[in-house]
């Protein structure tokens, strides 16, 4: 049975391997141990931030998901807040058993339980499989996004 909850400092280096483990992670992402401060300095800012959850999916003990979830306020959408889904990986040896589909549903219901009006979540353009996993979901392809890295 898969379990979802907010992720302990203790599940960080497992977190970074599922970042790690893809095309695109494997380029900016180095979960070699021990872990960079880096990493561990961003747990602890999520961790102490009332609108940030990092999140894990586990199964018989073993981190095999994990996403980050953003309260944002906001003023449009009649001051409604929204849920920003992040970082979205599951184990490939537990991709197509409907883990990643149960742990958006848990995070949605996260989401309306802060009293988000909606749930918006990225994807990577490249990845394809992902895109088609959300519009199953219901997620709808309604904006362009654009980034401006340092």
């Amino acid at each position: 049975m898969v379990y979802f909850r907010e992720a302990a400092e203790a599940d960080l280096a497992a977190i970074v391997g599922l970042l790690a483990d893809d095309d695109l992670g494997k380029l900016r992402e180095d979960d070699s141990l021990p872990l960079a401060q880096a990493y561990v300095d961003a747990f602890k800012a999520i961790a102490e931030d009332s609108n940030q959850v990092q999140c894990v999916a586990e199964i018989d003990g073993q981190v095999v998901g994990t996403l980050q979830i953003t309260f944002i306020p906001g003023i449009s959408h009649k001051g409604g807040w929204r849920g920003q889904i992040e970082s979205v990986r599951v184990a490939p040896s537990r991709r197509g058993a409907g883990v990643g589909q149960k742990f958006i549903s848990w995070a949605v219901d996260q989401c309306r339980a802060k009293g988000c009006r909606l749930v918006q979540l990225t994807s990577d353009k490249s990845r394809h499989d992902a895109q088609r996993f959300y519009e199953r979901l219901g997620f709808s392809a309604s904006h362009e996004g654009y980034k401006l890295k340092f």
